[in-house]
């Protein structure tokens, strides 16, 4: 990868990490236009610069943390199924499902159409839903393993996490911070334990690309993750349903 190339990948991570719109997918599909092999490193770099979008929700959410320790409790609950499921997986979707952009293509769109479902089924619900603080921990457990769908790549971690959050009546700001927050423990596990089984491998000019991938993609991070939430507070999420469609119609018409 050139660095011209890791720099546009640490946008896109950074941009699209906590949008309904998957970031694996969109690195995926990235790789596929700059016609980049599916090499082991780029299967570790595409997971590993998602790192730098994490640390920006970390800098953002350090102190909720600190200050609500039932949130953190139930962020942890959440995870365990990603945990679980993501160790028995792991070898099987690196192996079968990263790099696959048909995979992609299919679970952008599908997920879409679920996602502009669920608006549509929300649409005459009250606007304004539960808070996190109302959270049970069998509902958060619950989101949880809605999440580990995402480990089909294009799915999104986001919108999955999201998707549930809004089926149990919760306001889309607070599903929304509830997926940044959830994100955290996820993202750190799954580049942690990727780095650890390959990183043995990775060249000087490798770990290069996966420093500045990760210090660009953490810079726009902080700057999405404030633009969503000021979104959010008037919009719902079928733009982004839209977009997902329309960018799975124009890379299948690619294929």
């Amino acid at each position: 990868m050139t660095i011209f190339q890791v720099i546009i990948a640490g946008v896109v991570e950074g941009v699209t990490e906590f949008l309904p719109v998957s970031s694996t997918g969109h690195l995926i599909l990235l790789d596929f236009l700059f016609r980049i092999p599916t090499t082991e490193f780029v299967k570790s770099f595409n997971i590993s610069i998602q790192l730098g979008a994490i640390l920006a929700a970390v800098v953002l959410y350090a102190k909720k943390f600190y200050l609500d320790s039932r949130l953190l409790i139930r962020v942890v609950a959440a995870f365990v199924p990603t945990a679980v499921l993501g160790l028995i997986f792991y070898k099987i979707i690196r192996a079968y499902l990263l790099g696959n952009s048909l995979i992609v293509v299919l679970a952008l769109a599908l997920g879409g159409l679920i996602l502009l479902i669920v608006e549509y089924w929300l649409k005459d619900r009250p606007t304004v839903g539960k808070s996190l603080e109302s959270m049970t921990y069998r509902e958060a457990i619950i989101i949880g393993l809605a999440q580990t769908v995402a480990m089909i790549p294009g799915v999104s971690r986001s919108a999955a996490t999201i998707i549930g959050g809004l089926l149990f009546g919760f306001s889309r700001v607070a599903i929304v911070e509830f997926s940044f927050l959830l994100a955290i423990p996820t993202m750190l596990a799954a580049t942690g334990l990727d780095l650890v089984k390959s990183s043995g491998v990775f060249s000087g000019s490798d770990w290069l690309a996966l420093i500045v991938g990760f210090m660009v993609s953490f810079l726009v991070a902080l700057l999405a993750i404030k633009w969503l939430l000021r979104y959010i507070q008037n919009h719902n999420f079928n733009p982004f349903a839209i977009y997902r469609i329309a960018v799975a119609l124009i890379i299948w018409n690619l294929l």
